[in-house]
């Protein structure tokens, strides 16, 4: 705009000169050079001005984003400082579980040559575990019952007089390599157990010791050893055991675990390690001719092969066992099926299996505490169906028939009948 005047002025002097008084050419030449040198000049001023224009915009919209980003960034600033205090206060919280069960049970038990016994009992456990690490985890347990390695169950009586504790589980787990597991103390006996039998080891079995475990989904190998004896006093006595195995996909309903194991428990020449003086648990015992006192007769050194095979909802199982350190009576296997899984309310599961476990064939006291009325030298059958009221609450019922003392080659009668109402809380 400034430009237009200022060329409308100097227009305006020239034709009012040339018409006021005559002149030359060379003055009119000479004054449109100057106009032409007037013009450029402030074209360039023009430019000049735009540049300066745009420069003070991109000024003020830096300034502006700079503002913007500095407000967010104090923003973003507090709110993490009130999500890392209320994270600090629950964090703890979250790394605690509790979880545990309680199961209230009637048997009926019917023994050739023994009066019939009808009983109440209840087991409750309880377990708190605490995540210390991403791949450490500790864990104490409390159970019901006595010191019996095998069982948690307090049978119901005294006038409702209070009933034992005891420390169930006492526990580190240390997940730092991958595929691999490694705890210590008393822990949950992690080894394979088809369907969940107790053929070698009863479900209640803590070992005391250390374990390894290795698995990968495919090939799965795991060890452990226990003090039978932790204290030289006493004569300390170290057992281990080892597995190993693999899992195949059979199909697209089908799971199938194989494996093999041994285990090694030098017992011979030992006083019981649990119970009564005479309590051995169906294995052979002699009397020693200097102390007078009975002993173990054999050490126990098994072999062990076990399959699991489930097929959409049935599950078949086996496994066999043989101490290698046994004159005789050194066998012992299972076999049977399950159809179903009583996991969710309203669903239910059915099992059945045959089993023969002679007097020899694996160490008694850590062998299942409710076939033919506890320890080895048994064989037999047992029913069993499992219905779910919830997913945490069922009803079951067992049915074993069975015969005893078998080495004895006068074998008794032995059935018995447990119903269970089981829950469960985590």
């Amino acid at each position: 705009m400034k430009k237009l005047t200022v060329l409308l002025g100097l227009s305006l002097i020239m034709f009012s000169q040339a018409a006021i008084a005559q002149v030359s050419g060379d003055e009119i030449k000479l004054l449109r050079q100057q106009i032409e040198m007037l013009t450029n000049r402030l074209d360039e001023l023009e430019k000049q001005n735009q540049q300066l224009v745009q420069t003070v915009e991109q000024s003020s919209q830096q300034a502006a984003a700079g503002s913007e980003a500095a407000v967010d960034a104090k923003i973003e600033e507090a709110v993490t400082e009130q999500v890392t205090e209320k994270m600090a206060a629950v964090s703890w919280a979250e790394r605690i579980r509790w979880k545990g069960d309680f199961r209230y049970r009637y048997e009926n038990i019917d023994q050739e040559g023994r009066d019939g016994r009808n009983r109440s009992r209840i087991r409750a456990r309880t377990n708190l575990e605490a995540d210390l690490s991403p791949t450490l985890q500790v864990g104490v347990g409390l159970a019901t019952g006595g010191d019996d390695p095998v069982s948690s169950n307090q049978t119901i009586g005294g006038g409702g007089s209070s009933k034992d504790v005891k420390i169930d589980l006492a526990y580190f787990d240390w997940s730092g390599i991958e595929n691999t597991h490694i705890v210590g103390g008393k822990y949950k006996n992690f080894l394979v157990r088809p369907a969940k039998k107790g053929l070698r080891w009863d479900g209640d079995w803590r070992p005391e010791g250390l374990g390894v475990i290795w698995d990968n989904d495919f090939v799965f190998a795991q060890a452990l050893g226990t003090w039978l004896e932790g204290d030289s006093r006493n004569g300390t006595e170290f057992a281990w055991a080892i597995q190993g195995g693999f899992n195949f996909k059979t199909g697209d309903f089908g799971k199938l675990k194989v494996g093999a194991g041994y285990s090694v428990f030098n017992i011979a020449g030992r006083t019981p390690l649990f119970g009564e003086p005479d309590d051995f648990y169906g294995n052979t015992f002699v009397e020693n001719p200097i102390s007078e006192e009975l002993e173990f007769a054999f050490d126990y050194r098994n072999w062990e092969a076990f399959a699991e095979w489930k097929i959409d909802k049935f599950t078949l199982f086996g496994n066999y066992t043989v101490n290698e350190k046994a004159d005789d009576n050194d066998t012992g296997y299972l076999f049977g099926v399950k159809y179903g899984s009583a996991k969710g309310k309203g669903t239910w599961d059915a099992t059945y299996f045959y089993e023969k476990l002679e007097a020899d064939a694996t160490v008694g006291l850590l062998s299942d505490s409710d076939f033919g009325g506890r320890g080895t030298d048994a064989k037999g059958h047992v029913l069993s169906g499992t219905y779910a009221f919830h997913k945490n609450w069922n009803f079951k019922a067992t049915y074993f028939i069975n015969k005893i003392r078998l080495a004895s080659g006068n074998p008794r009668d032995y059935d018995r009948l447990m119903l269970d109402l089981a829950f469960k809380f985590n």
